[in-house]
């Protein structure tokens, strides 16, 4: 190699100092650019499953404790009249994640079971009498395909039924939904909570480590049974319970709710909280037997409040003021919208649902609908179960003319009679009538 003269050497000093002077000056400007640029917030949808709107310490049961969401609720404009559509899980998890109705995202019900089928044959045709739904879905939008062009991350934990988690946009996720590999409704997913947190913590960290904003579905299957508590819990519970089956449930209920902690303190020890929207909801009801491990029917899979009614609550610190809302009822196809009115990103048209941050969409609001199928579906036609309009003070509940046509329609003032006791269906006419026309009027949508 050529020695450099004093002068080649002193001019290629001075080139170094100032391509460094240029690269640290760069960096400067790049550092402020961001800094001065609006910092997208984190979004975690917080799921909890088979839960009654009453189970929480903050929703005023006795003997459930739930600190953790207790004090969430307090830091959170809570909604205590939320809804789900429809009263069972995997239906009310499509809507919550796609913002639209069973009717119009096609999963009604847990399994697709056709002329023929049988229970004993039913590891033949349960994962391909699926597959047309799944593959419908995947025509849809979801909240992660949504948030793809704002640059985020969506990671999925928990349970999740239309099979493998990319399906619903996520781009890392614990279900593989492969049904030769056991997977149903969320395979590896449902051991997040109930396995510890690790996974959801590692997938955190991906999204710190690479500088992005994620969205986060935790959806872990708690309180759901199988009701096997940690033994601590159980043996708080016993003592104050009926019975061991309801001590069992109350035990999980309370397992949920120290998840549901470890999950903010995770998000506060990375210094996230201020800048991450944390949303609740309960895919749908559940109320205890007293002398079995099942639920009450009136509960899960009815057009019940108990089966469709939760709290709903968003949480900003700094942005969104907290409130206890008892009186407006809003319903989980607001979710979607609220969080795109949040990140400022249009909302598609299709989307039925409101930003629950706009107080005028919410005062001129008149009613959300529910639909209720068989668990065991098929076509709309042959699985429909019931038809729900909810307009405040009113609950109208129509059964199916075909499969429930011994029943009769239901009318309740829920404002005064919450666990709907009293149907006034032949002293309000008008109002029934009105109702059924709006119902209607939904269907053809």
């Amino acid at each position: 190699m050529k020695k450099l003269n004093k002068i080649s050497y002193l001019i290629l000093l001075v080139s170094i100092c100032f391509s460094c002077g240029n690269d640290t000056k760069n960096k400067i400007a790049k550092d402020e650019k961001e800094a001065k640029e609006p910092q997208l917030p984190n979004i975690v949808f917080i799921l909890s499953d088979d839960q009654a709107w009453t189970d929480y310490g903050f929703m005023g049961h006795k003997q459930i404790e739930t600190p953790r969401l207790d004090k969430f609720a307090s830091e959170s404009l809570t909604f205590t009249r939320g809804y789900v559509p429809t009263s069972l899980c995997s239906p009310s998890l499509a809507t919550i994640i796609t913002g639209v109705y069973p009717k119009n995202h096609g999963v009604l019900g847990n399994d697709r079971v056709l002329p023929g089928n049988t229970r004993d044959n039913k590891k033949e045709w349960r994962a391909k009498n699926y597959e047309p739904v799944i593959e419908n879905f995947k025509s849809l939008n979801t909240l992660p395909d949504l948030l793809k062009d704002k640059g985020y991350l969506s990671f999925q934990t928990g349970k999740w039924w239309i099979g493998n988690h990319k399906i619903g946009g996520f781009d890392y996720g614990m279900t593989h939904g492969n049904p030769s590999r056991g997977g149903r409704h969320g395979d590896y997913g449902l051991e997040i909570g109930r396995k510890g947190m690790d996974t959801l913590n590692s997938y955190i960290d991906v999204a710190v480590k690479q500088k992005k904003p994620f969205f986060l579905w935790y959806a872990p299957f708690l309180p759901h049974a199988p009701h096997n508590p940690p033994q601590r819990l159980l043996d708080k519970y016993l003592p104050k319970a009926p019975t061991e089956h309801v001590a069992k449930y109350w035990a999980m209920c309370e397992w949920f709710d120290e998840t549901c902690g470890e999950l903010f303190d995770a998000i506060e020890e990375r210094g996230l909280t201020d800048n991450t929207v944390f949303v609740y909801v309960c895919d749908n009801g559940w109320v205890q037997n007293l002398n079995d491990s099942s639920y009450d029917k009136i509960s899960k899979r009815s057009p019940y409040d108990l089966g469709m009614r939760t709290p709903i609550m968003y949480k900003w610190a700094g942005q969104i003021k907290p409130k206890m809302d008892i009186t407006t009822v809003v319903s989980s196809i607001d979710m979607v919208p609220t969080v795109l009115d949040i990140l400022d990103i249009n909302k598609p048209k299709n989307l039925p649902g409101i930003s629950v941050l706009n107080e005028t969409e919410l005062n001129n609001r008149e009613v959300i609908f529910g639909e209720i199928y068989a668990h065991d579906f098929n076509t709309i036609e042959s699985s429909m179960f019931y038809n729900i309009a909810i307009a405040p003070p009113y609950k109208l509940i129509v059964p199916d003319a075909v499969r429930k046509a011994e029943e009769n329609i239901q009318l309740f003032n829920i404002d005064i009679d919450p666990f709907e006791k009293n149907n006034i269906a032949k002293d309000n006419p008008e109002i029934v009538e009105k109702l059924k026309q709006q119902i209607a009027s939904f269907r053809a949508e």
